[in-house]
């Protein structure tokens, strides 16, 4: 019987290709199922053979220790030379957008403060 191996949700597309890349170059027999039109179903990556499941999640804990060591250091780095993202450099790559954001958040705390500020008032 098949066996979940990973989770594709909210993974991006760098991380997914790796993992699959991975999962190939060790030959391990997977397949991948969609969450289809509605997001009713998973997304993810199973393994057919759930004998090779204890092997394959060493596999994938490896990557996955090596890949957020790699990726912190990355953070590190790009922290170091001033170019991690931050709030004022969104600001000044997307203004449009950040502001758009912006006025979105207000629109939408103060529709549900109004009934409480009507309330006051009487």
């Amino acid at each position: 019987m098949a066996k979940l191996l990973f989770r594709l949700h909210n993974v991006t597309d760098e991380e997914a290709g790796e993992v699959r890349d991975l999962l190939m170059s060790h030959g391990f027999d997977t397949y991948e199922t969609h969450a289809g039109f509605f997001r009713m179903g998973v997304e993810a990556i199973w393994l057919r053979d759930e004998r090779q499941l204890d092997q394959a999640r060493e596999v994938l804990d490896d990557y996955q220790q090596a890949r957020g060591t790699r990726v912190r250091a990355e953070h590190q780095d790009a922290l170091a030379k001033g170019e991690a993202p931050t709030l004022w450099r969104r600001l000044a790559a997307h203004p449009v957008q950040v502001l758009l954001v912006l006025i979105a958040v207000a629109l939408i705390g103060a529709i549900s403060l109004l009934p409480f500020m009507t309330m006051l008032g009487d």
